[in-house]
């Protein structure tokens, strides 16, 4: 299946997701086509069961979706569609085929079928059909729900750096297209979780982009009668990008594949720190390694290096995540270190309050 996903969707995005078209689509303007493209192959409802209608995919499988999102620039929610149609299929309600996100930071309360409160930073949020968040978080029974966009009564409409949106909705006595109680196998940090299993999946993806653009470049570029990249000095530079971006790669992956069966917030939370080390370090030679050219509008290494600078910071910090892996290494002793390593024990990190991150 996995070798099914990966030929297809990078056809389908390398065909579609032009950077003269993620260009366009900045600032807010809906990519129409590439979407119904998208919808048309069916990725978004592969994570959910077969009985519901879905493919049943593991997100080993799924990486590799993840991360063409990524290597792309694709700007489309086409990996928060894979985590809420998967929490959807968990809690035993059918996918939503339309235009879909989710919502990591809620504060919504649920009675009577009805919803109340404001969830925060929604992927493409002005334009998606539904957003999928966990009503009554802080309660004994949390629940999962499918909100209808249009149910919100206000909406404060941001973007991120790389001109992604990110937008606040507001419901008040609103009706929930459904809703169940979350499984006590799912963790009530779910998706912030898998927010930060998407971003660390698509910042590899770009990361092998970039690195391909940048040692392109060093060896077209000449100066002083030969290649850049010829130059010992360039080749250093090279060679630490793509230590980081091989590191970020292995780190995601792992986490996708630990993450099979229910999300593994221990390698998660690696993969965020790793990805988020990388993101920064080859941003930084990439636009070294380009000089005056890579600042430029019309030359498409800004697509991806303000999209590494936008994905390492959201869901939490890596600041946050390393302090939260400390804590967990530390609570287990010296005794637990290699069982915690080896994902041997039960242990796990506790949820992250919008505050804190």
């Amino acid at each position: 299946m996995r070798e099914l996903f990966e030929t297809t969707i990078e056809r389908l995005l390398a065909d579609r997701s032009s950077s003269e078209y993620v260009q366009r689509c900045e600032g807010g303007t809906w990519a129409t086509q590439l979407w119904a493209a998208i919808e048309e192959s069916g990725f978004t409802l592969a994570p959910a069961p077969e009985h519901l209608g879905g493919a049943e995919a593991g997100w080993a499988d799924l990486y590799v979706i993840a991360r063409a999102a990524g290597r792309y620039a694709a700007p489309v929610p086409l990996g928060e569609a894979l985590l809420a149609n998967w929490l959807l299929g968990q809690a035993g309600i059918a996918p939503h085929a339309g235009i879909l996100s989710f919502a990591a930071d809620a504060d919504l309360t649920f009675a009577n079928g009805a919803v109340h409160g404001v969830i925060r930073d929604v992927p493409w949020g002005r334009h998606v059909d539904a957003i999928v968040a966990i009503a009554d978080a802080a309660s004994d029974h949390p629940r999962v729900v499918l909100l209808a966009r249009e149910a919100s009564y206000s909406h404060e409409l941001r973007l991120n750096v790389a001109g992604e949106p990110r937008d606040d909705l507001s419901f008040d006595g609103a009706s929930v297209l459904a809703s169940a109680a979350l499984p006590n196998t799912v963790s009530i940090d779910v998706l912030r979780l898998g927010g930060v299993l998407l971003r660390a999946a698509q910042i590899a993806g770009a990361l092998s982009a970039l690195l391909d653009m940048t040692s392109g470049y060093a060896t077209q570029r000449n100066q002083f009668g030969r290649p850049i990249g010829a130059f010992q000095a360039i080749q250093q530079q090279l060679a630490v990008f793509a230590e980081q971006a091989a590191a970020a790669n292995i780190a995601a992956e792992a986490a996708f594949v630990e993450s099979d069966t229910t999300l593994s917030a221990f390698t998660i939370a690696v993969a965020k720190v790793s990805s988020a080390e990388a993101a920064t370090v080859c941003a930084n030679i990439a636009h070294a390694v380009h000089g005056a050219i890579g600042f430029t509008q019309e030359y498409s290494l800004h697509l991806f290096t303000r999209r590494l600078w936008a994905w390492r910071s959201e869901f939490g910090s890596a600041s946050l995540w390393s302090q939260r892996i400390g804590e967990l290494i530390c609570s287990a002793g010296g005794d637990g270190f290699w069982p915690l390593l080896t994902h041997q024990s039960e242990q796990s990190l506790t949820p992250i309050s919008r505050r804190s991150a």
